[in-house]
């Protein structure tokens, strides 16, 4: 019980069940479901990601482990493009193997896990993940779009590339998880203190964050059918929870990086597929079905790849 990895790990294991539990007796509908999202996603997330950035200085934020997190992705993410024909069928599932859950799961878990230190790296990644991702797809989506519409010879629907990345990326700031990072780091840097009165309210909700997310993501399985999909799904969800995170620990080890800042990385490459995926599936009509039983297949699978890797990491350490 007194095992590090253990004691992180089953709060996160039980609130997950405890959601699935009761989206399948029926007690968080399917449409219940949406609202605690945005209850989450726009409420409890900002609070959070605001509340603990505002007393981070720049000079205590390390770019470089992010740096490398993003390498291994790169490579992930073009092994996946290439084998998979290089479509946007392949772009999309390119995204499923390497966009983590670094909000609804890997908050609660590296704050649990490894401190606060180690949150504030998270949220170092988590302030530009997103951002680089999801505009990073576009761009393979949406050049990928505009050839075949020429090669189609249609002319009828003009496609405007360039306006769609610059609206990717201005989604990708104005967000409620880059945002309230942003706009706290910034506040951080005026030397200013939260007034108490402010502050406690923010602290309430931040600390509900946790149990909140948690027991959503375990609502949001109780509703998913992995159905014939569930080979390719298990393929996608190896390549995300196994070998991202064994690409990262090789890129950081070969880059001479060590120790806490390391493994947080590598952890976050271990989390499950992250719902913005699905959203982005869905905005393309391309791979909604696979890349929702990716997500399924992906999040029960983390239950022993997470364990496994903050295991092998803690033997390492």
């Amino acid at each position: 019980m007194n095992n590090p990895v253990f004691s992180s790990l089953l709060p996160v294991v039980l609130l997950t069940a405890i959601g699935f539990v009761a989206g399948r007796a029926g007690w968080i509908r399917a449409e219940a479901t949406k609202d605690l999202s945005n209850l989450v996603f726009v409420v409890l997330t900002p609070a959070l990601l605001f509340r603990a950035m505002s007393s981070v200085h720049i000079e205590q934020l390390n770019f470089k482990p992010v740096a490398l997190y993003f390498v291994a992705v790169a490579v992930v993410y073009v092994a996946v493009f290439v084998t998979q024909g290089h479509n946007t069928r392949a772009a999309v599932l390119g995204l499923a193997a390497t966009f983590s859950n670094t909000v609804m799961i890997g908050i609660p878990l590296i704050g649990m896990a490894y401190g606060q230190a180690a949150l504030v790296l998270l949220l170092t990644l988590i302030s530009v993940h997103a951002l680089i991702l999801l505009t990073a797809a576009t761009i393979v989506l949406e050049v990928i779009e505009a050839r075949q519409l020429a090669g189609s010879g249609d002319a009828a629907v003009p496609r405007h590339a360039g306006q769609t990345v610059l609206t990717a990326i201005k989604n990708g700031i104005i967000h409620p998880v880059p945002l309230p990072i942003i706009i706290g780091l910034l506040f951080a840097q005026t030397g200013l203190l939260i007034p108490e009165v402010l502050d406690r309210p923010l602290q309430l909700l931040g600390n509900a964050f946790g149990s909140m997310a948690l027991l959503l993501v375990g609502a949001t399985l109780a509703q998913v059918r992995v159905g014939s999909h569930w080979r390719s799904a298990l393929t996608i969800s190896l390549l995300k929870n196994l070998l991202l995170p064994t690409l990262v620990a090789a890129v950081g080890w070969l880059a001479g990086s060590r120790g806490p800042d390391l493994t947080v990385m590598i952890v976050a490459a271990s989390l499950p597929i992250g719902a913005n995926v699905f959203l982005f599936a869905q905005r393309y009509q391309v791979a909604q079905d696979l890349v929702t039983a990716s997500m399924a297949v992906s999040s029960v699978l983390g239950l022993l790849t997470i364990t496994l890797v903050m295991s092998l990491l803690a033997l390492l350490a």
